[in-house]
């Protein structure tokens, strides 16, 4: 094994690598997919029914907590986050001449509602779908259903992708605006 003496030279490559990832985060750079949530969100949590694939929950999740956001439980939390209504549907698009699918439509579906701890609603009861074609090829059938799988993966993704979408322009000044026209509903109207 040779010996190598450190000198500004064999530094440069490593320097710049840390000095670049200094600025870049420094910024406000965010990699792609990720969005900025609102701080005004917090705490949060998230209802997630056993009933939905715990993948997709554990997505939401994940991307909230990679926003910045604190997780609480429901007990705890100022606003919820309501998740219910998960459906997954595969459908033919097209068929060949041996009335055989030859392409395919997945579709997922949730609905989402965002509620403040006394039951207000900030963002009303909401349907959000993510789709993907794809060819369907009856000689390698195997590799096709890989690619399902991966597609019914990535459409989980995208749609909890939605849901943290849904949030973002939930600034404070949009729950005082929400809070006070429920407000200004809830008071009885007076008759001359």
């Amino acid at each position: 094994m040779r010996w190598v003496p450190l000198t500004l030279k064999t530094l440069r490559l490593p320097l710049l690598a840390a000095l670049t990832a200094a600025v870049v985060s420094g910024c406000g750079f965010q990699l792609r997919g990720t969005s900025p949530v609102p701080a005004a969100l917090q705490p949060l949590a998230v209802d997630c029914p056993n009933a939905l694939p715990a993948r997709f929950c554990e997505s939401v999740r994940e991307q909230l907590s990679l926003g910045g956001i604190e997780l609480q439980p429901k007990e705890s939390a100022d606003y919820v986050l309501t998740l219910r209504d998960y459906s997954q549907d595969r459908r033919a698009s097209a068929i060949t001449a041996q009335a055989s699918a030859a392409e395919y439509i997945l579709r997922h579906s949730v609905t989402i509602e965002l509620l403040t701890a006394n039951q207000i609603p900030l963002i009303a009861a909401t349907d959000l779908t993510a789709s993907e074609t794809y060819r369907y090829d009856e000689t390698n059938v195997l590799a096709k259903q890989r690619e399902e799988e991966e597609l019914q993966q990535q459409l989980g993704d995208r749609l909890a992708q939605q849901v943290i979408f849904r949030l973002v322009p939930m600034t404070q000044e949009r729950i005082d605006a929400a809070l006070e026209a429920h407000a200004a509903n809830q008071k009885p109207s007076e008759s001359p």
